[in-house]
């Protein structure tokens, strides 16, 4: 998922057409005039793709002049009677157009080509643009086609035929498949109306809104992801030719009153986009941040926090002890992921990060929260992923007026943890200590750190994870159907290590409590959990709040849930909250809502 370490440069907002091959195919080498509604057919791939067209007129309706597809769109004022054929089009011309403006009539020449944003390897479907093209302007100052509207009405509520396989030579069946409608208005001038906000303004100035107001909505204005079947098909993404200092700065639940409209294009990251030549006027909703309650003196408060790459060079570090006072009350345990060593990113060896931890606990106290302690192991250099050089981690923070921490030497690296009987109770070999470091499970990734706890004269056993994350994945726009989800191979190794390394415990010791947290960079209801949760073994606590406050990050304008607390099945009275102060806001500290569980041991 999106982090500061993530490959998408500023340039990324638009698709980088001169950059990723082209979709190639065995065509003719020639055509005569032809329409766009013929040159787009009525499938994704078009009928003369590969092929010289000439003569292909329409009306200008929007000039993209900045990043790597510089270009514009045409559109036919006469359309035809077929609902699947487009009337738009993008005419790349690789460098800022000249002597063309929106409203002129122009007759374009040029090679059909099927373009896939991020290259055929990312399973992207592909755009239908005229590269290497010439053009004469016939005539000036005419109206634009009328937009078409994108609302609940017109987009259906299935969201692609699921043929296992790709849809790319599927005929269009816009009223019947929400991505068929979408792809039948490729390069047309569309708009949207009154449309709430779903995906708060991201650094690349662009945000997710819904056509579908009460489509799986939350109390917040957000679009929940509670299923594989169920894609929220009204999200669409929306970026604006105009200045990016005129881009809104939104939140998940504000409005884009009135009308925006602009071309629909189809790009890497975020699939079919409105590129906006009119932005509605924004209206806040003032969402506020969420504070969760003080646990009771009884009650143990344990808490995930994804820091998102947190090193000494970073402004973030009073925001975060902000955060964990305030909005998080003071957990007893914050189980940490994306510590960066104390250098971040300089790759020059550095593994310690005693230094991060160190600001952020002065931030802490600083902010009047406790004085808390640390512990954690320093992987080995490069072997943990993450971003280059930055050698991330999980650590435990804990207060040692609420809890202790049983320490027990020799964990490292690569150690491996494991239990044993003391005095009739499992206990740790390692205190704090790495599950199987040695696995191809954890390979390049992180390993999860085992710690072993007192509360009140009970044992409680944390496992901190930060599991491998979706990237390589293909989108829900994919063109193939479903799209392929490579990345879950790696963490279901690795949820069934931490399951056994669990079930351990609990053979050991059959009423052990046992606390199973982190990034697990997966849903509540994927496969990843099933094999965590295994047969009784844990449960994931986020599965006790309304379907509708399952989420911890939002991607794509879908609120999910990548952040999970499991718990044994001893741990029977207890609440959960996740606490939304990140994901649905534009100045975000991080990527990741914060959860937390308060229990009695």
């Amino acid at each position: 998922m999106p982090s500061k370490s993530s490959s998408r440069l500023a340039a990324l907002t638009v698709a980088a057409v001169c950059t990723a091959a082209p979709l190639v195919l065995p065509t003719p080498a020639h055509a005569d005039s032809v329409r766009i509604h013929d040159l787009q057919g009525d499938t994704r791939i078009s009928p003369y793709a590969g092929q010289q067209v000439t003569d292909v007129t329409g009306i200008v309706t929007g000039i993209r002049t900045y990043g790597s597809s510089r270009g514009f769109w045409i559109q036919d004022p006469n359309p035809d009677a077929d609902p699947a054929t487009s009337e738009g089009v993008f005419v790349f011309t690789g460098s800022t157009p000249k002597g063309v403006a929106v409203g002129d009539a122009v007759t374009v020449a040029g090679t059909v080509t099927e373009y896939v944003p991020g290259g055929t390897s990312s399973g992207n479907q592909s755009l239908t643009e005229i590269t290497r093209p010439t053009f004469t302007v016939t005539s000036s100052g005419n109206p634009l086609p009328a937009p078409t509207r994108i609302d609940a009405r017109s987009v259906p509520s299935a969201y692609t035929p699921t043929p296992n396989g790709s849809i790319n030579n599927l005929t269009l069946e816009p009223s019947t498949y929400a991505l068929d409608h979408y792809e039948s208005l490729e390069g047309m001038n569309v708009q949207v109306s009154d449309a709430r906000v779903v995906g708060a303004t991201d650094p690349y100035t662009e945000l997710w809104v819904t056509v579908k107001p009460w489509e799986n909505r939350n109390r917040r204005g957000g679009t929940v992801y509670g299923s594989y079947d169920s894609q929220n098909t009204g999200r669409l993404q929306i970026q604006s030719l105009g200045r990016a200092a005129d881009f809104p700065d939104a939140n998940v639940g504000d409005t884009l009153t009135g009308t925006t409209t602009g071309p629909l294009d189809f790009n890497q990251y975020g699939g079919y986009t409105l590129v906006a030549t009119e932005l509605g006027t924004h209206e806040s909703r003032d969402l506020q941040r969420e504070t969760t309650r003080q646990q009771t003196s009884r009650e143990l408060a344990v808490a995930t926090y994804n820091v998102e790459n947190l090193d000494p060079s970073d402004d973030t570090f009073a925001a975060h002890a902000a955060a964990i006072v305030n909005n998080l009350q003071s957990p007893d345990i914050v189980s940490l992921e994306e510590i960066q060593d104390n250098n971040g990113a300089t790759d020059d060896g550095t593994v310690a990060a005693d230094q991060t931890l160190t600001k952020l606990i002065d931030a802490i106290e600083a902010a009047g929260g406790p004085r808390y302690d640390w512990r954690a192991i320093d992987p080995a250099d490069k072997s943990d992923g993450g971003e280059p050089g930055g050698n991330i981690r999980q650590a435990f923070l804990f207060n040692p007026d609420r809890v202790s921490f049983v320490d027990r030497p020799g964990g490292d690296a690569t150690t491996p943890v494991d239990v044993t009987k003391s005095h009739g109770k499992a206990a740790l070999t390692l205190s704090p200590g790495r599950i199987d470091p040695a696995s191809e499970a954890f390979a390049n990734s992180r390993k999860p750190l085992a710690g072993e706890f007192t509360f009140r004269g009970r044992t409680v056993i944390l496992i901190a994870n930060h599991f491998a994350s979706k990237g390589g994945d293909q989108s829900l726009t994919s063109h193939n159907q479903p799209p392929s989800r490579t990345s879950e191979t790696q963490r279901h190794l690795q949820a069934k290590a931490v399951h056994d390394f669990t079930a351990k415990i609990l053979k050991t010791q059959k009423n052990a409590d046992v606390v199973v947290l982190g990034d697990i960079n997966d849903f509540e209801f994927s496969e990843t959990t099933e094999i965590l949760e295994g047969k009784g073994t844990l449960w994931s606590a986020v599965k006790s709040l309304p379907r509708s406050e399952r989420y911890s990050y939002v991607y794509q304008g879908n609120s999910q849930v990548l952040d999970q607390i499991l718990i044994s099945p001893s741990i029977r009275r207890f609440s959960y909250d996740s606490v939304h102060i990140n994901a649905e806001f534009h100045d975000q500290i991080s990527d990741h809502d914060p959860q937390i569980l308060r229990f009695h041991p």
